[in-house]
């Protein structure tokens, strides 16, 4: 594997490997107050969710979490003799990777670290679907997460609950060629009670992203306070990732057939569930190869 630069390891400026300890059992692993800053968490209450989501990930991929994920208390020095005990995890390398994938895809130290963890500690038995429907879902989610963002900036930027529809329709303009939401379902053969994001494929949810993304980013730095300001930005921005979208040769988003719902996806996911083989120095984790034998 490839280092973590520098860069993307601020505050603490360290390498991930340089992060390893080893426990009793000369076992590799990491401290999760270690790598909170590392991963761009100010807060533990934050990275906590996206550990207990890691967990919860690693279930599901058919492997044991107690070999991955120890609870753990970690002593830190208040002045004066005093010693105060905090809440901590001893990490796995699979669980950091977990972590990683878990964590909120915005912060740029989360986006290294996602490239860093190559699976190639790991062989993964899983079908062509299900690798579509995972990057589809995965990006769904995050598309929902840039449109809380997205709203939360609007309002920042003077846009008041009665006007959000306008304010999130000027985006979709701007990108769909002069059709609102209603008209993209019309056009798209959506059900008007529909949500639009949940019936996109990955192609386009990620134009919408990067459309939001932008729009709030553009909000933020321009320090736009005025309603129809703001609104006029997201179409502008709309219609630049329109234009790249013609440059580079793509489909236009309102020529995307609709995907099948995402409701069916997560069903499908649901009921099958992906079996990641670890190799055998992996999926032992934090516990002992000789313990594990004798159990």
């Amino acid at each position: 594997m490839q280092e973590f630069n520098n860069t993307a390891l601020q505050p603490s400026n360290l390498s991930f490997e340089s992060l390893k300890k080893l426990n009793d059992h000369g076992i590799e692993y990491w401290s999760a107050r270690d790598l909170q800053p590392c991963l761009g968490y100010s807060q533990w209450r934050r990275f906590e969710n996206a550990i207990k989501k890691a967990i919860d990930s690693c279930i599901r991929s058919g492997n044991d979490p107690s070999h991955h994920f120890a609870g753990a208390g970690k002593q830190i020095n208040l002045g004066k003799g005093a010693v105060q005990t905090i809440e901590d995890y001893h990490l796995s390398r699979f669980a950091c990777y977990l972590i990683a994938q878990n964590g909120d895809p915005r912060k740029p130290e989360i986006a290294h670290a996602q490239k860093y963890f190559a699976i190639q500690t790991r062989r993964q038995e899983i079908s062509d679907q299900m690798t579509a429907d995972l990057e589809r879902l995965e990006t769904r989610e995050q598309a929902s997460a840039e449109f809380k963002a997205l709203s939360s900036a609007a309002k920042d930027a003077g846009v008041q609950d009665r006007m959000f529809g306008l304010f999130h329709d000027a985006g979709y303009k701007g990108l769909y060629g002069g059709l609102g939401v209603d008209a993209i379902k019309a056009r798209k053969g959506i059900l008007p009670k529909e949500n639009l994001m949940d019936r996109m494929d990955t192609t386009e949810l990620i134009a919408n992203q990067f459309r939001m993304s932008q729009t709030r980013e553009k909000l933020k730095r321009e320090n736009i306070k005025k309603p129809r300001d703001a609104m006029e930005t997201h179409e502008i921005v709309g219609k630049k990732v329109r234009s790249a979208i013609t440059e580079l040769g793509g489909t236009l988003p309102e020529n995307i057939s609709p995907a099948e719902p995402i409701k069916e996806v997560k069903k499908r996911i649901k009921t099958s569930r992906p079996v990641l083989e670890l190799d055998p120095k992996d999926a032992t984790g934090l516990t002992s190869s000789d313990n594990t034998n004798n159990n």
